[in-house]
């Protein structure tokens, strides 16, 4: 396993947990995508690890990009690597969706925008009452991404997925269990406990037969992911230069209502 700078790797028994260490916030760009899709190929290749745990320091989850003023975005979609070879967020992003393990998501905090989409990528969600999950694109005067536009409506029905979509609005913790956002439910100092908790009962299964099923469950989804993640690019592309984006990312810089006008 190579050594990363913002995420760490740890096993006890057959269960592997990787926890980002962005805190508070884990705001992510395309390099923390990289480096958790990395750790889980390794993982992948790895005869000692079953199941992953997907678990995050601070007090977020994953908060979202960190748009500056907007202007910055690049940085967060596109890098080259250390060898010079230039990628994007969503490719980074389709490879966390071609992950052969099973992976549960420990959801202690905060689930933002791209963070959202990240809380999708594991097959099961342990969340608490102070979560918050937010697919606050539209707030931003933007579009979602992260492959939300297939997997959230994938998961909790297209009118629920279209309620979030539109409004916004951030889903408590309880009310994300209601709607199958999330799976498991329980005190916040327990999320991630619990998180292990799931892995290991799953990793207690032949696992050959886990895999096999998991593969029937999900295939195709990764393309999936992919062809939703080129629309969903070619929107922002042009979102991103107009004025109601701008207007956005400085409201909610500035903590207040945005003020679109459209354009």
């Amino acid at each position: 396993m190579p050594a990363f700078k913002d995420i760490s790797v740890e096993h006890a028994g057959w269960v592997a947990t990787i926890e980002i260490q962005r805190p508070p916030h884990n705001f992510f760009d395309i390099e923390l995508i990289r480096q958790i899709a990395d750790a889980c190929e390794a993982l992948d290749r790895s005869a000692d690890c079953r199941a992953i745990v997907l678990a995050a320091q601070g007090t977020a989850f994953c908060a979202g990009a960190k748009l500056g003023d907007g202007a910055d975005v690049q940085d967060v979609l596109v890098k080259k690597s250390e060898t010079g070879q230039a990628g994007h967020l969503y490719i980074e992003a389709v490879r966390l969706f071609r992950t052969a393990k099973p992976m549960v998501g420990a959801i202690h905090g905060a689930a933002v925008g791209g963070g959202l989409g990240l809380a999708l990528v594991p097959d099961l969600r342990v969340t608490c009452p102070e979560a918050r999950f937010s697919a606050n694109f539209t707030r931003l005067g933007f579009h979602p991404g992260f492959g939300l536009t297939h997997t959230l409506p994938a998961l909790i029905g297209p009118a629920k997925a279209a309620m979030m979509f539109y409004t916004s609005r951030r889903v408590p913790g309880e009310e994300a269990h209601r709607i199958g956002l999330a799976d498991l439910l329980v005190p916040q100092s327990e999320v991630r406990a619990a998180a292990q908790k799931l892995a290991a009962e799953i990793a207690e299964n032949a696992p050959l037969g886990v895999l096999e099923t998991r593969a029937t469950l999900r295939a195709g989804l990764a393309d999936r992911v992919r062809a939703a993640t080129d629309v969903e690019l070619e929107k922002q592309t042009r979102l991103r230069r107009t004025a109601d984006f701008k207007e956005g990312v400085n409201a909610v810089n500035q903590r207040r209502v945005p003020n679109f006008v459209g354009n």
